[in-house]
């Protein structure tokens, strides 16, 4: 019958202690927040492996030389190699955490000797008390103190290996748009360096056809002006591209030196890839997963504020060999061993724990308000880049109008200069900047339509 009462009042602590969280692992309160809820639906989908967050960026990025760059970058970025320090340090607090759990054993000898009243007698080995003790200690973990620090240690794991994917995203995202800025530029400057040098034979047939008197020098200033003007902008690209060479060198970790880059301007992703992104593909995010496991972390705190109000139950237990007995030197010394347990229950710092408890309250509260607006602020990354992508898709398609265009323009009133009718040389140079100016922007908006592309694999976790 005491058995019977002793199990039923175990039951109604453990379900009393149940009631108090303390030994409950986190979950997302859905209930809390429509956010909450529409991630947690998001995360228990079922996982797409082909879908665009979870493609590796060797799937995404396929020329070989931004490849090499990609892998150098990942293996020599300090920030990477930073980043995995942080999940070999929150592992080792993890394996001290589920270390707590097993008792602590100490081995403490000493000896010691005194002299009473002034005695002079001489001392002997019997004058000398010595004792070789082991002590253990365990603290017995019935309220979840050392389980809910367990539970935060691990979760503090998993978002150090959160905050290492989204800082290798960063690099794989950060090498591709170097790359594929500086092939935008070296675009330019091949397609600049062209153009001046028709710009110098138009100037060098203006100067014959002053000679001819089918001009005059007014025709002439005018084209050699406006071979100058394109010929001032090549040092320009050359120092943007020689300063874009010296991030890519930063990112790879080395010294600055000019990188080899493709000539192919084809860059896209499969169009199922980017039609549309459901919610799921923010649960990818490791902004995202590490914002949740704050939560998390906050949470299994506030469990640990709680359990503070309730004893701790430490068993003690010494042993060893000893000469000293009681208040009796005895020699030779024999063997002794000690069992102890002690309850400690908090009493006066009971005003403390209730401070620390409304603090950790307070503080899950705010890592909730941090996880929402991090899932709001991923949505809209994510539909900005889908925005950006369509529209600079939908934009090239005028820009290669134009292009068509204004070449049959150029062909047209050069024609017509040529051949001294009504068309003025103000009209060709005209034509010409114009086409130069869209060629220009047709490069790019190209560019453009890339970086959109690099920013929406990134904002949907990409780099894995």
């Amino acid at each position: 019958m005491k058995k019977i009462k002793i199990c039923a009042a175990g039951a109604v602590m453990a379900v009393c202690f149940s009631s108090c969280h303390i030994y409950q692992k986190y979950e997302l309160p859905a209930d809390q927040s429509s956010i909450a809820a529409d991630f947690k639906k998001a995360t228990e989908a079922q996982i797409d492996s082909t879908s665009l967050p979870y493609l590796s960026w060797e799937q995404v990025f396929t020329d070989p030389k931004l490849q090499t760059l990609i892998r150098l970058a990942l293996a020599n970025n300090k920030d990477l190699k930073n980043a995995k320090l942080n999940i070999d340090i929150a592992h080792a607090q993890l394996k001290g955490a589920k270390l707590s759990y097993f008792p602590s054993l100490a081995f403490t000898p000493n000896a010691g000797t005194g002299q009473f009243g002034g005695n002079k007698m001489p001392r002997t080995s019997a004058d000398w008390s010595y004792t070789l003790p082991l002590a253990a200690q365990w603290e017995i973990d019935v309220f979840g103190k050392i389980l809910n620090r367990k539970r935060g240690a691990k979760v503090s794991e998993e978002m150090a290996q959160d905050y290492e994917q989204a800082t290798r995203s960063q690099i794989v995202c950060g090498v591709a748009n170097a790359y594929y800025s500086l092939v935008m530029l070296n675009q330019q400057l091949d397609l600049t360096k062209r153009t001046s040098e028709i710009w110098k034979e138009q100037v060098e047939s203006m100067e014959l056809l002053k000679q001819a008197g089918r001009t005059n020098e007014a025709a002439v200033v005018q084209s050699r002006a406006n071979y100058y003007n394109i010929m001032s902008s090549i040092p320009t690209l050359e120092m943007s591209i020689h300063e874009l060479n010296n991030t890519m060198s930063l990112l790879l970790n080395t010294y600055p030196q000019t990188w080899d880059v493709t000539s192919d301007c084809d860059f896209s992703l499969p169009d199922n890839l980017v039609n549309g992104v459901p919610v799921s593909y923010l649960a990818a995010r490791p902004d995202v997963r590490a914002a949740e496991r704050s939560l998390a972390v906050a949470y299994y705190a506030t469990n640990s504020a709680r359990a503070a109000f309730y004893p701790s139950l430490v068993i003690s237990a010494q042993g060893g060999f000893t000469n000293l007995i009681g208040s009796l030197i005895k020699n030779p010394g024999e063997w002794f061993w000690q069992l102890a347990g002690s309850l400690t229950a908090p009493i006066f710092s009971r005003g403390q724990n209730i401070a620390s408890l409304e603090a950790a309250k307070a503080q899950q509260q705010q890592a909730m308000n941090t996880f929402e607006y991090t899932v709001l602020s991923a949505s809209a990354d994510v539909s900005d880049a889908l925005v950006s992508y369509t529209k600079n898709v939908e934009k090239d398609k005028y820009l290669q109008l134009q292009v068509d265009q204004l070449e049959k323009s150029v062909e047209y009133t050069n024609e017509l200069f040529m051949y001294n009718q009504t068309t003025t040389y103000l009209e060709v140079l005209t034509a010409r900047s114009s086409l130069l100016q869209s060629q220009l922007a047709c490069i790019a908006n190209w560019h453009e339509r890339a970086a959109a592309l690099i920013s929406l694999y990134q904002a949907v976790g990409g780099g894995r």
